[in-house]
């Protein structure tokens, strides 16, 4: 049920044909209360799209009643055009729920650059159906609203006694960090105030979307949203709270990982024994980012020289003599040089494992990533912006 397993939700998923599919393509998220909490994280990509400017100013008061968000379209580089786009998507959902425009978020995806008055109206269409089609059991239809390049939706649900937190999530490229790597909508009947729900948030994305670093592209339309109701009645222990969102968040993350586009290999970079962790997710990140080393996975090739070669590019506390690294289980490197034979390797299975050991410190971080591989570069080739 993801977004509406929680008490104090209604969602609802439509098809207003933004995507030539047909397939669901404008999303409705409203909370009845009886809080009306919200908290949310942003893309920090200079080049921001025009739901992200508008939600920006929402998100200020930490009040938010409902989040409409479409795909088939970014809506980003449309100018002045498409930011009364976002403005009118916020006024017909707030006229129609009986609220204030100012207290609805909006999210966008799909292409680049592209906007014209059809688009419009296909949104402000589906805001129409979507709230006329809002129910309790709407959650799997708006999960599939907000998919783009995905190959399936991404939905989880966590429960602590009487409280629920439930999500969705979508994203299969632009998959890096800054503050948020895709759009995700929370939503959780636990009894939090804004500022409550705002730290849990940026605590529970810092170490899970934010270290999920596909192919380190990061896009202009990123938005996690945590919204609050309140109807449990039941006001968590802080420290419990962010501990079942990050359970959550770090679920979300992994099935977005698994989805990347094109990948055969979902990567998990584990570094530990770092001086402190900045510096275990500098050198994970090195690593993953690394296009040499992300080609060798892609070839089932142990490399791990390429290993060394990008954690060497940090500014990171480390002697690059006294570096531990295995793949799969296997230390294929210990000291900086050669341990056990490549040949003991295996990375034919999706799921790949390299343990990197700074040997300097206890910190340690762990970065998700995919391989580079031919069905990649294909399928962004093909695909503008």
């Amino acid at each position: 049920m993801s977004v509406t397993a929680a008490q104090g939700f209604e969602a609802a998923g439509v098809a207003v044909g933004l995507k030539s599919t047909g397939a669901n393509d404008v999303a409705v998220v409203v909370n009845r209360g009886p809080k009306k909490v919200g908290a949310a994280v942003f893309t920090t990509n200079r080049a921001k799209a025009n739901p992200i400017l508008w939600s920006e100013q929402v998100i200020g008061d930490g009040l938010v009643e409902a989040i409409v968000l479409n795909s088939g379209g970014a809506n980003c580089f449309t100018g002045s055009f498409g930011f009364q786009t976002t403005h009118q998507t916020a006024e017909k959902a707030a006229e129609l729920l009986g609220i204030g425009a100012g207290d609805v978020l909006v999210c966008s995806t799909g292409l680049i650059g592209t906007g014209d008055e059809v688009f419009r109206g296909k949104v402000l269409d589906g805001v129409d159906q979507g709230i006329a089609a809002l129910s309790t059991d709407g959650g799997e239809a708006a999960s599939l609203a907000i998919m783009t390049t995905d190959s399936r939706p991404k939905r989880s649900v966590v429960t602590r006694g009487d409280w629920t937190i439930g999500g969705m999530a979508k994203g299969a490229g632009m998959l890096a960090p800054g503050l948020a790597t895709m759009l995700v909508v929370v939503t959780t009947d636990a009894d939090l105030d804004a500022a409550a729900a705002d730290a849990a948030l940026r605590e529970a994305t810092r170490v899970s979307f934010d270290r999920l670093d596909s192919d380190g592209c990061m896009s202009t339309n990123d938005q996690v949203t945590l919204l609050a109701s309140g109807a449990s009645g039941i006001r968590p222990d802080p420290v419990e709270f962010t501990s079942a969102l990050t359970e959550l968040c770090l679920d979300l993350a992994a099935q977005l990982q698994g989805d990347a586009e094109g990948a055969s290999h979902d990567i998990t970079i584990e570094v530990v024994g770092a001086a402190n962790e900045d510096d275990a997710v500098t050198v994970g990140r090195s690593v993953a980012r690394n296009n040499l080393f992300k080609a060798a996975i892609f070839g089932n090739d142990p490399n791990w020289g390429r290993v060394l070669a990008a954690i060497g590019t940090t500014d990171a506390a480390f002697d690059p003599y006294d570096v531990d690294v295995s793949f799969n289980g296997v230390r294929v490197c210990t000291a900086g040089g050669p341990d056990r034979p490549r040949e003991e390797v295996d990375l034919t299975p999706r799921a790949t494992h390299i343990l990197i050991d700074l040997r300097v410190g206890d910190a340690a971080a762990t970065i998700l990533t995919n391989d580079l591989t031919h069905d990649y570069v294909h399928e962004n080739s093909a695909y503008s912006s």
